[in-house]
């Protein structure tokens, strides 16, 4: 169902039987009559598809942008998100291959159909674990509406309690634009969804609002990630109602048939003129497509372009899957910006860029009538560009917040050396905490403590849901104040620089994300142009096969891992076992996440090269001698055409009693 849009309308409906003979001759008004029902359903067609691209488009880009949500959540590391995330392909694995070769002799709306309910199910199954497990717990100190309530996070060692931390939570061109134009809308809806989202509390609708004390800017906050997927289930599953009131096959009207259309054009409308089969031959026929699968997987990896351009399309498309599954959580912890945030700008700015430059290739290449060199060259060149341009990102990122015993010491000067054990120190060591407990603190010297306890704050009082600790040794200390000192619940804002880097950012990452898909429309049609007619559908489906297989599954993975290399501090579970990370090292982190996507695209570009080189020795040289060839006939052909007619000429002319005697 997803391997391209164009394969769905080409493939719809080839060579269904037809039992009814049809006359031989048909009048001009019966001939209108047929074109308009049968003009309504290959548009009910086309609208229906463009619906299913955007409901499945919607959920691809909902679950990019709930990444950290469910990460904090469940407790899980970034490895375990991105095999959640790889797992969204794997379900297409299973038939991709088939549909691609065999949908032809299939009932395809159905096919398309059935997808869609398994689609919608699966989203819907997504959210199911948010209703089996209990409510969201989260560190904090207990609360109470009393705004003179004095309590202590400093318990002394001398005291047998241990402080509380449990909170209650909670036309073939036209039409394939047209598509593929949905697909791209999709996951701007899936990304102000997940804005939306992230917004409300995790627990809505199931616990008192009122009693909650953190807030979408604290980095404990939880949103109701699983509302979206149950609208985007609901969305895919009515995509799945128009397929099931369409015909196997439309007739093609007389008016419409084109003598000169290639076996690469659209399938969907049958032409009127069809042969009756029986079954018996059509039975025989899906034998000899299963004969030809192997003989025709051989031939695609034979030719040369083709190969090396589905291998440069599947590392660019590593990086690029890496890429934007990661940059929410990129924007979160680099530039210190809440899911919210993150999503939102990712939604309304970045995904139209790409849009606008995937239209921007189709026009170019419409307008210039570009070759299949030229596009080979536009894909090229996209791709350095947008590279470079990708590059600079490295200079556009913010330092470490300052994190007493994790980026800097408790008395305020940097480096630290050590992670958990430096968590404690002289003035918190009368203290009883607990180095596993994450509740930040924003000392009013400007340095973050993990929690208030380790601040070696003595008490608190809580006006609304602010929460002020006082008499904190540690940030006295820091301070270089004889007194004690105050701090408020939170993590302390990055530097003055940090927001000015942050809209630097989002320039430079609109201006790449639109560069890179430059060169979309132009990679298409080389991919089309290098393989034979009557491979094309096949050789999309193994295309798209092949990104999920070797990019769209382990990407994520392995991006996650060494992501996970930078985490500063981890959480624990009640088990005792590690949780998600709550502080990452934001330089090893820019460099992991910005290197792995640069190296990557650096191969993919090495790649493209080749392509393009190994395109000209192949396929341009062939077509001069070829069109060398075909002068040279044309040439002869004249020179024995005049030779002819003058022939002609001379013996009219010598035999004037030819006409009479005739």
């Amino acid at each position: 169902m997803d391997s391209s849009s164009k394969e769905n309308i080409q493939l719809f409906c080839k060579n269904s039987v037809q039992p009814v003979e049809r006359p031989s001759f048909k009048t001009e008004y019966s001939s209108s009559e047929e074109k308009q029902p049968c003009c309504g359903e290959l548009k009910l067609f086309l609208g229906a598809l463009s619906f299913v691209y955007f409901a499945k488009a919607l959920a691809e880009g909902y679950l990019k942008s709930t990444i950290t949500q469910i990460e904090r959540r469940f407790e899980i590391p970034s490895s375990l998100v991105g095999v959640i995330d790889g797992s969204f392909e794997i379900g297409n694995l299973l038939v991709i291959t088939f549909v691609s070769y065999f949908g032809a002799r299939l009932h395809r709306p159905k096919i398309i159909g059935a997808g869609c309910l398994v689609m919608g199910v699966g989203t819907l199954l997504v959210a199911l674990p948010q209703f089996f497990m209990g409510q969201y717990r989260y560190e904090r100190y207990p609360s109470s509406s009393n705004s003179t309530l004095r309590t202590s996070p400093c318990i002394l060692e001398s005291n047998s309690q241990l402080p509380t931390s449990v909170m209650e939570k909670s036309q073939s061109a036209i039409n394939n634009g047209c598509v593929q134009t949905v697909a791209i809308i999709g996951p701007i809806f899936g990304f102000l969804l997940g804005s939306l989202c992230a917004k409300l509390y995790v627990d809505i609708g199931f616990v008192n609002l009122d009693h909650i004390t953190i807030t979408p800017k604290d980095p404990q906050w939880v949103g109701a990630w699983w509302l979206g997927y149950l609208i985007a289930g609901v969305i895919s599953l009515l995509a799945a109602v128009p397929f099931w009131c369409l015909p196997k096959s439309l007739l093609k009207p007389q008016s419409k048939e084109d003598s000169n259309s290639s076996t690469e054009k659209s399938k969907f409308i049958m032409d009127d003129h069809t042969e009756y089969q029986t079954p018996h031959r059509e039975k025989a026929k899906m034998m000899d497509m299963a004969r030809d699968f192997l003989p025709s997987l051989r031939s695609l990896f034979g030719n040369p372009v083709y190969f090396l351009y589905l291998c440069a399309s599947t590392v660019q498309f590593n990086s690029l899957f890496g890429m934007v599954t990661y940059k929410p959580k990129y924007i979160e912890q680099q530039y210190g910006q809440s899911s919210s945030k993150a999503n939102f700008v990712i939604g309304l700015i970045n995904i139209p860029a790409v849009a606008l430059g995937i239209f921007s290739g189709g026009i170019v290449m419409k307008k210039f009538k570009i070759s299949v060199c030229g596009a080979a060259k536009i894909y090229l060149g996209s791709s350095v560009v947008g590279y470079l341009l990708f590059l600079s990102l490295f200079a556009l990122g913010c330092e470490n917040s300052d994190v007493a015993g994790l980026t800097v010491s408790y008395q305020g000067t940097k480096p630290v050396s050590s992670h958990e054990r430096a968590l404690f120190s002289d003035c918190n060591s009368r203290c009883k905490c607990s180095e596993t407990e994450w509740e930040p603190m924003c000392g009013e010297n400007g340095i973050t403590y993990t929690s208030a306890c380790l601040a070696g704050c003595q008490s608190s009082t809580r006006s609304g849901k602010t929460i002020i600790f006082h008499n904190c040794t540690c940030v006295g200390i820091a301070t270089l104040m004889s007194g004690n000192s105050s701090g408020m619940v939170g993590r302390c804002q990055k530097d003055n620089e940090c927001p000015k880097m942050f809209l630097y950012f989002l320039v430079i990452s609109v201006i790449t994300s639109y560069t890179l898909s430059l060169g979309g429309i132009p990679g298409y049609i080389l991919l089309l142009r290098c393989i034979k007619p009557q491979l094309k559908s096949f050789a999309l489906g193994i295309y798209t096969l092949a990104i999920r297989v070797f990019a769209g599954i382990p990407a994520p993975v392995y991006f996650g891992v060494l992501i996970d290399t930078s985490c500063l501090k981890w959480g624990f579970k009640r088990c005792g076992s590690r949780g998600s990370c709550r502080l990452y090292d934001s330089n090893a982190f820019r460099h992991i996440y910005l290197g792995l996507t640069t190296l990557l695209g650096i191969m993919s570009i090495f790649l493209s090269i080749v392509v393009l080189f190994t395109l000209k020795k192949n396929y341009v040289s062939k077509h001069r001698i070829f069109r060398t060839k075909r002068e040279r006939t044309m040439v002869t052909s004249r020179i024995r055409k005049e030779n002819y007619t003058s022939d002609h000429l001379l013996q009219s002319n010598c035999w004037p009693g030819k006409e009479t005697q005739l």
